[in-house]
């Protein structure tokens, strides 16, 4: 079992920048591949970046390429997300979400764990 807890959420105005963290615990996080996903209002919930249990290989939605960076740091059990050049069109609910086996995935449906999510609004 792994317990994933986001932090990081906020208000910010289009063109800012916002850093998500995501604090996992209960077994070994090098374990895990990890990813953040997130879902607006009326919408599914979409994938927006993942990355591998090494950082070695890093996936991205077209849509963030460029203006958001995945990251992680194994001895802080913890994953991050950088992002930049924030737009209306991101404003959702973001989901950290963790998934046995080291390498990443984009499919929702290939995580096991999920953290509670974290609001991000970006005002225009």
């Amino acid at each position: 079992q792994v317990q994933l807890v986001e932090s990081g959420g906020g208000l910010v105005q289009a063109g800012g920048s916002l850093r998500l963290s995501c604090a996992a615990s209960g077994r070994t996080f090098s374990a895990y591949a990890m990813g953040w996903f997130r879902q607006a209002p009326g919408k599914e919930r979409e994938f927006v970046a993942a990355i591998s249990w090494n950082g070695g290989n890093i996936n991205y939605a077209d849509s963030v390429k460029g203006r958001f960076t995945i990251s992680r740091d194994n001895t802080k059990s913890t994953t991050y997300l950088q992002m930049n050049t924030l737009k209306p069109e991101d404003t959702a609910v973001y989901y950290c979400a963790a998934r046995r086996g080291s390498a990443s995935r984009t499919n929702v449906y290939e995580y096991d764990y999920w953290g509670q999510g974290t609001q991000v609004t970006v005002s225009s």
